[in-house]
């Protein structure tokens, strides 16, 4: 089995803001058991802020884009030098990979990323994979570690991921909430009626139980099905013991492209579709025709990526548009497929 770790920050941090290595050292006793025990293990982690935090004094995440890439260009190695530590006295070599959305939103760089990832695997390399906050820009960024993880899960054909967080899995609310109630499996999206994900992170963090969810529903609409648990039980998780709440698979690995277009493609335009066209492209798996089509927002050109809607406005998919929007909001009935079925990508769980 393949199986991704996601690590984040909180999980990796001391209540003064240190790294917590006691946490890195039985992370990786236990990374270390179950790949010996014959499981490929890519492993995920947060930090690199935090870590540069400690010897630059400073208290607070940063706030703005480029002292947060200087702290991080300072953790980074600090990062790696505890992790790869830690490893080695486990007698397994970790390696470093530090990926950028824009660096695997391409055809050829998402390849060139994942023959090295199948590489150090086959070498019996446990890699050591952060976003490279150093040169993430605001526009091209993956903004949280959780999402990486599902993009790395589709990358390396994992047939599980692990989230690791704070709390033991999902809840209604927050657990400190005395009518929160836990939820042990997520099958579909009615399961998650009435969840209320909060989007704030740690201190030290940037994701929430919302970048979690969102993260669950890109692995598990691409064959991953993917386990949400407190970092305490790893353990457990990791010899398949039911801890935490499990999200089961609800859709077959799709290609680069279709990733690409749901869950990295940047938009430029919304439009809402009647119930029709809505059924047409998510049960009817048809292009999006023009007549059912009830509004037109943004301004975009032909060969832009842009939202389709339903009419509460829930996102149903993306999609590269075949015409611009001007053409669209005239009402033309003579044109063919706004959005053809092979440049769209279903986003919905």
């Amino acid at each position: 089995m393949t199986t991704v770790v996601k690590i984040g920050s909180s999980s990796l941090t001391r209540a003064d803001g240190y790294l917590d290595l006691n946490r890195i050292d039985e992370v990786s006793r236990l990374l270390a058991r179950a790949q010996k025990g014959g499981e490929d293990i890519a492993l995920v982690s947060s930090g690199a802020i935090s870590a540069g935090s400690q010897p630059l004094g400073r208290q607070e995440r940063p706030k703005d884009l480029a002292t947060a890439q200087a702290v991080a260009a300072v953790g980074q190695g600090l990062l790696m030098y505890r992790w790869n530590q830690a490893m080695a006295w486990q007698g397994v070599i970790g390696a470093q990979i530090l990926l950028s959305a824009a660096e695997v939103v391409g055809h050829q760089q998402y390849n060139n990323a994942s023959r090295a990832l199948e590489k150090l695997r086959a070498l019996g390399i446990i890699p050591i994979i952060n976003e490279n906050d150093a040169v993430a820009t605001d526009e091209v960024r993956f903004g949280d570690n959780d999402r990486l993880a599902a993009i790395v899960s589709h990358m390396v054909r994992a047939e599980r991921l692990i989230l690791c967080t704070d709390v033991d899995g999902l809840y209604t609310a927050h657990p400190s909430d005395p009518t929160a109630r836990f939820i042990p499996e997520v099958r579909g999206e009615q399961d998650l009626a009435g969840v209320q994900a909060g989007n704030a992170g740690s201190r030290w963090g940037t994701g929430g139980m919302h970048t979690k969810l969102l993260a669950a529903r890109v692995a598990c609409a691409n064959g991953t099905e993917v386990v949400l648990t407190s970092t305490d039980n790893l353990g457990p998780a990791l010899r398949g013991e039911p801890v935490g709440t499990v999200f089961r698979v609800t859709g077959p690995r799709r290609g680069i492209k279709q990733l690409w277009l749901a869950y990295a493609a940047t938009v430029q335009g919304r439009l809402v579709l009647d119930d029709g066209a809505a059924r047409a492209i998510t049960e009817g798996k048809k292009s999006l025709l023009a007549a059912g089509i009830t509004e037109v927002e943004g301004t975009f050109q032909a060969g832009d990526v842009v939202e389709l809607v339903d009419t509460r406005g829930e996102i149903l998919a993306k999609g590269i548009a075949a015409y611009d929007s001007a053409q669209v909001e005239a009402e033309n009935t003579d044109l063919g497929p706004v959005v053809h079925r092979d440049y769209l990508a279903e986003t919905r769980y």
